[in-house]
């Protein structure tokens, strides 16, 4: 679309309108008119905008070119909700749900504890009949997300025309199953996810394998891949709405709007995800007093670091925290953040030291949100989230061996 000759021709209607409404009746028309055009004119040049591309191999650059063209392509937000709070707030109550039928597996940890697994078979793939060299999707959802999130079911229904298989990690306690120990997790342990990453590559040895992870799953990925390095049967992983530096990420959402349109609600559901294992919990915790957090600090404060053995929340946020392991993933991984994101502020993204390392491409929208990437007039069944999940899966099952001989 010609937008300066729709402007133009706009503009011109206005002007006529506006003669017309001095001496009759179209000067409500004509401040509607204006309204309109002013603000097509500031969306089209402040809104919608080409993501920034940050990756210093030329050669990953012109894979995703390739393969990936979405990460090049201007992103047009939903013209009536591009704000980033906005768009996080919508997002689950506009985006459709796809249905979607699992297969529940149960593991076992080292520790006595179970992690509940929701696969999708995708038996009746057409591309890829042969289940033992089907593609595999690991999928993590964010901080008290399921397999049962909106944004989950999306990737796996992209995936599912694909041809794909995935499985959702659920993590510990948090998906109906019980608790068998006192622990949950946390975006720094890493061990619950090794498990299932060897126990679903041991599953199907001769599949290609990559990983999706949400938010705080995406942090959890980006700290398995930073202490592993090439070590991983993981071919490559994509990462959206991260937070990348947790004490950046915690002092915005303790911002008054923020905590009121956030972190309070944040808080009451990470309560929520534990106060059905009270029982099992209060062996090793003072519910009462994590019961009364007010903040998503306050919580980190009095139960997950103290779960997991840290001295202080600083340093369990400090460990947690994947922009200080960046440098060290040794796979192909894109990560897709909006630099309007509360809960990752633009100004924390780790766009040096992402340049510090040929396997890293972050795309960085100027609108989206968290995990919001609205876009289309009703954006009911497709994100821009959705898409780049869809050909970077796709350009890596398919044309990963071409992304260093290009």
């Amino acid at each position: 679309m010609d937008w300066q000759v729709l402007t133009r021709e706009l503009s011109l209607y206005l002007e006529s309108q506006v003669r017309v409404g001095l001496f009759g009746s179209g000067v409500g028309l004509s401040l509607v008119l204006g309204f309109g055009v002013a603000y097509a004119c500031y969306y089209l040049s402040s809104i919608a905008k080409k993501p920034q591309l940050v990756a210093s191999n030329d050669r990953f650059c012109r894979f995703l070119e390739e393969y990936c063209p979405v990460v090049t392509e201007t992103y047009y937000p939903t013209i009536w909700c591009w704000e980033g709070r906005v768009q996080t707030l919508l997002r689950p109550f506009i985006t459709s749900r796809p249905q979607v039928q699992y297969r529940n597996e149960l593991i076992k940890t080292a520790d006595g504890g179970q992690i509940s697994l929701d696969w999708f078979d995708n038996n009746d793939s057409l591309y890829y009949p042969d289940a033992s060299t089907r593609p595999t999707v690991l999928l993590l959802p964010g901080l008290t997300g399921t397999s049962k999130e909106s944004y989950i079911l999306h990737m796996i229904h992209q995936s599912e025309t694909l041809g794909y298989r995935c499985v959702v990690f659920n993590n510990r306690g948090i998906a109906g199953e019980d608790l068998l120990t006192p622990r949950t997790y946390c975006a720094a342990n890493t061990e619950d996810l090794e498990a299932v990453i060897h126990h679903v590559h041991s599953l199907h040895p001769s599949a290609p394998f990559m990983a999706a992870g949400v938010s705080m799953g995406g942090m959890l990925l980006l700290n398995y891949l930073g202490k592993t390095g090439r070590d991983t049967p993981l071919m490559a992983a994509a990462i959206f709405s991260a937070g990348w530096n947790v004490f950046e990420s915690v002092e915005s959402l303790e911002k008054p709007l923020n905590w009121l349109l956030f972190n309070y609600y944040l808080t009451t559901c990470l309560q929520s995800s534990i106060s059905r294992h009270r029982q099992m919990l209060e062996k090793l915790f003072d519910m009462d007093l994590v019961m009364k957090a007010r903040t998503v600090r306050e919580f980190d404060k009095r139960f997950t670091s103290v779960m997991f053995g840290y001295r202080t929340i600083d340093d369990y946020y400090e460990d947690a925290s994947p922009c200080r392991k960046l440098k060290s993933v040794g796979i192909p991984v894109l990560c897709l953040n909006s630099v309007d994101d509360v809960f990752s502020p633009g100004h924390a993204i780790p766009v040096e030291t992402a340049k510090q390392n040929a396997n890293v491409a972050l795309v960085l929208t100027s609108c989206g949100g968290h995990i919001g990437f609205l876009e289309g007039i009703w954006p009911r069944k497709c994100t821009y989230m959705d898409r780049v999940f869809k050909q970077f899966v796709q350009a890596m099952f398919e044309h990963g061996n071409k992304i260093f001989s290009m």
